[in-house]
């Protein structure tokens, strides 16, 4: 098996085994870590290896030419999105993002492009309303997992048909940055409220108030048209709940980590006079 090597993580910056790596011992699986991919190097090994057909899965690095000619039939991929949609490093978080009702999974072989290579099976699936990035990468990794159950061993005997994927329907699906998480209240109530979910866990939504940092960790659209306010202002903040006027409607904040503390309840946050009616978030 092939992963990225150890990396630091974590507030010490301890070296890091990818959790693929750490299982993969666990089952007695040899596990290779390359640090550079385009030497000619890696393509012999693989190469060495003898195989019908590489798997690839999350690796988040585009493999050489010479890497992905060594299996006898290729590398095939496991895509989190249905392509050419979502071509990219973060599929499932830019999907709800950018308000999709649908995602899914596809397989594909794999060529020198960005997830540019012919498909072979696909497996789609409703994104729910309030469903995050991280609830929606469990469910696909599952979804993933059996596509490859069913579609690779066909691919391997040469029962799948390869589609090329229609280049005028891609759209991207850029790798995240911490940035990435500021709301933008001048947004519809719904793209709020999408954005909040899509951008959990990671990097997580933020907004600013008061020159500090407010996690938003979990919203509800109260209303989608119309409303009251300033994009950004807060028009009722009590033990009841806190309301946020958005460019078009409202959105309720109902888990929010204020910096330097605890994740909590939104309407304890207001008890404790940490926001007020009239506050504005940026």
């Amino acid at each position: 098996m092939v992963c990225q090597p150890d990396k630091p993580a974590g507030r010490g910056l301890a070296l890091t085994s990818p959790a693929v790596k750490v299982r993969a011992i666990e089952i007695g699986v040899t596990v290779v870590q390359p640090t550079k991919l385009r030497t000619g190097d890696f393509g012999e090994w693989v190469r060495a290896q003898d195989a019908d057909v590489a798997l690839v899965v999350a690796y988040g690095r585009i493999l050489p030419k010479d890497a992905l000619d060594a299996p006898r039939l290729g590398c095939v991929n496991v895509h989190a999105s249905l392509l050419p949609k979502y071509r990219g490093a973060a599929p499932i978080t830019w999907a709800i993002v950018r308000g999709e009702s649908e995602t899914g999974v596809t397989l594909m072989k794999l060529d020198e492009g960005m997830d540019t290579g012919p498909t072979f099976a696909r497996v789609a699936t409703p994104i729910g309303p309030d469903e995050t990035a991280g609830d929606l990468s469990a469910r696909l990794a599952r979804l993933g997992a059996d596509a490859v159950v069913e579609g690779l061993p066909r691919f391997v005997a040469g029962a799948c048909h390869l589609e090329a994927q229609d280049e005028a329907r891609a759209t991207t699906a850029p790798m995240l940055e911490k940035q990435h998480g500021q709301v933008d209240w001048k947004g519809a109530a719904q793209a709020v409220h999408d954005h909040v979910r899509g951008m959990s866990p990671w990097p997580g939504a933020f907004s600013v108030l008061r020159e500090r940092t407010v996690k938003i960790h979990a919203t509800r659209v109260i209303e989608r048209d119309g409303g009251r306010g300033r994009p950004g202002e807060v028009v009722l903040a009590d033990k009841s709940r806190v309301l946020i006027a958005c460019g078009k409607g409202t959105v309720e904040i109902v888990t929010v980590q204020p910096e330097g503390k605890r994740a909590m309840r939104a309407p304890e946050w207001a008890m404790g006079r940490g926001i007020v009616e009239g506050d504005t978030l940026l």
